[in-house]
């Protein structure tokens, strides 16, 4: 995608670090699993940690009915949302330098209510499998007042853009003698073992626990 094509609130301050392909776009929406959603609502900006899931160029979300992301909006209405994945803390020998390692998408679209009940399943088998791997299979249908209870709605993506920094400091060249440690600690994300509630039969934890621990492994 040519950059000079997007409206400027879709393209990336610094274009070193910017990266419009859709599949580097695409493999950090689908390695995520909250982002940070902005809307407007009652003349003011804001922003919500959401699950999520990405079916080609839609993102789908989902809250009770009544919530303002669900309630509030109409089709067309402009949303963004952010996902960032952070991958180290950059030490440098001037606190000017400090910086992190990440690589982080943004996409803007409109919003577009799910009507269909057939369509909302599937967002929601997909939201739900985002967050654990073939969990819709493991469990229990939704009655008809959870799904009455829930709404749906859908971000069509219209621009998105990634932006990425995976390297050391960027340390002024007369700095480098200096006798202070600089360099970058990794940060690692990773699904420690399930823990069950305890409550009910005792049952083996489930093979999309291992399945969603093998995405950070």
């Amino acid at each position: 995608m040519d950059p000079q094509s997007l409206p400027n609130y879709a393209r990336a301050r610094q274009p070193r670090r910017a990266s419009y392909d859709t599949g580097t776009i695409h493999a950090i929406l689908d390695s995520g699993l909250v982002g940070h959603v902005g809307f407007i609502a009652e003349g003011r900006p804001m922003v919500m940690p959401m699950a999520y899931a990405r079916s080609g160029e839609t993102i789908y979300l989902h809250g009770a009915s009544k919530t303002r992301i669900v309630a509030m909006h109409a089709d067309g209405d402009p949303m963004t949302m952010t996902v960032t994945l952070l991958e180290g803390i950059v030490a440098a020998r001037s606190g000017f330098h400090h910086s992190m390692n990440y690589r982080a998408a943004t996409v803007h679209g409109s919003t577009r209510l799910v009507t269909d009940p057939d369509e909302a399943e599937r967002a929601l088998m997909a939201i739900t499998n985002h967050l654990l791997p073939s969990r819709w299979d493991e469990v229990r249908p939704m009655h008809d007042k959870e799904r009455k209870a829930t709404g749906v709605i859908a971000i069509e993506i219209e621009h998105a853009s990634a932006k990425i920094r995976q390297a050391p400091p960027a340390d002024d060249v007369e700095d480098h003698d200096l006798p202070i440690w600089a360099g970058v600690i990794p940060i690692v994300t990773a699904l420690g073992a399930p823990v069950g509630d305890g409550i009910g039969p005792d049952v083996p934890a489930p093979p999309s626990t291992g399945l969603a621990r093998r995405k950070f492994a």
